[in-house]
């Protein structure tokens, strides 16, 4: 591929408006989903480039009740410029006060009635590793405190705080208050806004492609060049409605973060973030919690999700995880709780609540084990059949599990990538499962239950895992011992 010539001035310009265009959108998402949840404390409109909000007026979420959150948006083309002091420190190009500076003047004047704030600079910019506050920020919080406050006036990080505090005009009190409530959400590159876009309009019951969110973005575009610097929830009804975004309910956010960081985290109305309590650096070799986090306190924490989300019945899943903790969080809302979960699978949203014409009942491969009265259940929609079924019978003789057989149910069509094509076929499938087990199981005393599918269908799946056994659920860690035990679930 050749290389792209370097972009214009004016190409500069409509990328960064777009840019700030999209972080509008994700307002108007904000403001529309938590109105359909009635969410506590919910935004009430969306102000861009609004007046009175001084150097962060970008966009500006207005709630209900204080906090109300102010943002800044900056673009960069290049990765040249990351943020540090010199980035926040610097006079403007005109010689004007810097960006640090500003925002503090910003701060000061939203705050003078004694009222709280959320503030926000968002920026594709990467943070520079090398500045030594910077280099302490939160990546859960996004704030450079309390790592930041730390270390005596004469550490790295004191005479920066002592810098910062001057350029800005403030005390050092102040300076640690503004930090308090200064996010810095740096390296949103614009695939990334675009990726949790999708995530906001899918959870909003809204086409979610990238049609859809362009759609969005320049409607935006076109309200500011009508004047319009607030957008009302009547405004962003009205824009669903004409542009034809519409596909079914809003639902509240549970965010579950195992392997990576989820790009929707911060607008969830649950997150359970436990990235940095799994083993590796790697989201792709994390398998399993690194001591002294355990399975228990994992199971611990999704199984009190339903209890944070209000009473919410339709609810959307994000997050990475494995196949274990997907299983455990279809159990967390059974279908005979009431509720309705959906989960994005490879683009399409996959809803408990879906359709289908048929049930579609899985072929049955079994394998004697004779060690008890247990029964193995392996589901495999996606390995090389003699590979799973190998690896499986080798752990359960290895441990000796007191299991009588092994069960492998398998799609019809057999195990294969793209074996189910949509959120139907998926339903379809989950519910031939369950039934088959049902009859399986009338005798048995527990089942040890082994997953080798969608992410999506292990949700699906713990979500009808009712009128069965006990279910111990494995985990594949990739070891020397291939699995362990990680959630034991009542059915």
């Amino acid at each position: 591929m050749k290389p792209l010539p370097a972009p214009s001035p004016t190409s500069v310009r409509i990328t960064g408006d777009h840019y700030q265009w999209l972080i509008a959108w994700a307002g108007c998402l904000t403001l529309l989903r938590e109105n359909a949840i009635h969410a506590a404390n919910p935004v009430i409109s969306v102000g861009v480039e609004a007046d009175d909000a001084g150097n962060l007026d970008d966009v500006v979420l207005l709630r209900r009740t204080p906090p109300h959150t102010y943002t800044q948006v900056k673009y960069a083309v290049s990765s040249s410029t990351p943020v540090n002091e010199e980035y926040l420190t610097k006079p403007s190009p005109t010689g004007g006060p810097s960006i640090l500076k500003k925002i503090a003047r910003t701060w000061r004047t939203l705050t003078a009635d004694g009222i709280d704030v959320d503030l926000a600079l968002i920026t594709n910019r990467a943070p520079d590793p090398s500045d030594p506050l910077i280099a302490v920020r939160d990546a859960r919080t996004q704030l450079l405190v309390p790592k930041g406050a730390e270390g005596t006036e004469r550490s790295k990080i004191g005479k920066a705080r002592a810098r910062w505090a001057e350029n800005a005009g403030l005390s050092d009190t102040e300076l640690h208050d503004l930090l308090s409530h200064l996010r810095f959400d740096l390296s949103r590159e614009l695939p990334h806004v675009q990726e949790q876009l999708q995530l906001l309009m899918a959870a909003s019951g809204l086409r979610h492609d990238g049609q859809a969110v362009d759609d969005g973005a320049n409607w935006v575009a076109q309200q500011v060049r009508c004047g319009h610097r607030t957008i009302t929830l009547e405004m962003a009804r009205a824009a669903v409605d004409t542009l034809n975004l519409k596909t079914g309910p809003a639902r509240a956010v549970l965010s579950i973060a195992t392997l990576k960081p989820d790009p929707v985290a911060g607008e969830a109305d649950h997150t359970i973030d436990w990235v940095d309590r799994f083993e590796s650096s790697s989201e792709f070799t994390k398998r399993r919690p690194l001591t002294p986090s355990t399975w228990a306190q994992l199971q611990e924490d999704i199984e009190a999700a339903p209890a944070h989300l209000h009473g919410s019945t339709a609810i959307s899943v994000t997050g990475s995880l494995r196949l274990a903790p997907a299983f455990l969080t279809g159990t967390a809302f059974r279908m005979v709780t009431g509720a309705d979960l959906a989960v994005l699978q490879r683009g399409q949203l996959w809803s408990t609540s879906d359709t289908y014409d048929t049930d579609c009942d899985p072929t049955a491969e079994e394998h004697d084990i004779d060690q008890g009265e247990d029964l193995a259940v392996g589901i495999n929609v996606t390995v090389r059949p003699k590979d799973f079924t190998k690896d499986v019978l080798d752990y359960l003789r290895e441990q000796n599990t007191p299991a009588s057989k092994l069960l492998v149910l398998i799609p019809p069509t057999g195990p294969k990538d793209g074996s189910l094509l949509d959120s139907q076929a998926a339903n379809a499938l989950a519910v031939g499962i369950r039934d088959t087990l049902r009859r399986a199981t009338r005798t048995t005393p527990r089942i040890h239950l082994f997953l080798a599918c969608p992410m999506g269908l292990a949700v699906l799946l713990g979500h009808r895992w009712n009128r069965l056994r006990p279910t111990v659920v494995y985990e594949d860690v990739r070891t020397a011992q291939g699995y362990e035990p990680a959630f034991t679930v009542e059915a």
